[in-house]
């Protein structure tokens, strides 16, 4: 791998551990450079701005989720256990990697995400209204807008993302299978 790659992945995991710990705003130039090793001027190299930066990671996590998303509705078995393997794959993504669940499903960026990070946004989103449309068809999941159950079904998933990234809870506890089932009960026909 390139020199330049591989600053490019320190500064992108600094900037993940500090975005999602320390928060945006409160994570300066220099001390995103301290923590990745380089130089601050080393920053603007490989991005344009530190909100390009978070952009670029937003951008990253949502690929992961809709690919973990889409993967599942491939999987053969019924609709729960399709949402099920989801939240699985969310969980155990969580509980290996906390920043990149923490950039994606747990901070708010306000302001701060670009045109592109919007629609990847509404990519994950169109991704788990497809998985929830799968178990509508036939019959398993309540009448009623699919975005609305994809919505209440990915809040307590959510749920379950913020207890692993705050180390609360691990992947094989019985309360993540709990609320995992959970999730599926609450928008179940």
């Amino acid at each position: 791998m390139r020199q330049a790659d591989l600053t490019r992945q320190r500064l992108v995991r600094a900037a993940l551990e500090l975005f999602t710990t320390r928060g945006y705003h409160d994570t300066t130039t220099p001390l995103l450079a301290k923590k990745a090793g380089v130089a601050e001027g080393t920053i603007y190299r490989h991005f344009d701005s530190k909100e390009h930066l978070l952009n670029e990671l937003y951008r990253g996590a949502a690929r992961w989720a809709v690919k973990v998303v889409q993967d599942a509705a491939q999987t053969p078995g019924s609709p729960r256990e399709r949402l099920h393997a989801a939240a699985r794959a969310l969980v155990d993504g969580a509980a290996r990697d906390a920043g990149v669940a923490r950039i994606l499903f747990l901070s708010d960026h306000g302001t701060l995400l670009d045109d592109k990070s919007k629609d990847a946004a509404r990519d994950l989103a169109r991704a788990l209204e497809s998985l929830v449309a799968q178990g509508k068809a036939q019959s398993a999941v309540r009448t009623g807008s699919v975005d609305l159950w994809a919505g209440v079904w990915l809040a307590v998933v959510r749920h379950v993302l913020e207890k692993i990234c705050a180390g609360e809870w691990k992947p094989d506890q019985p309360a993540v299978a709990t609320a995992i089932d959970a999730a599926w009960e609450a928008i179940a026909a």
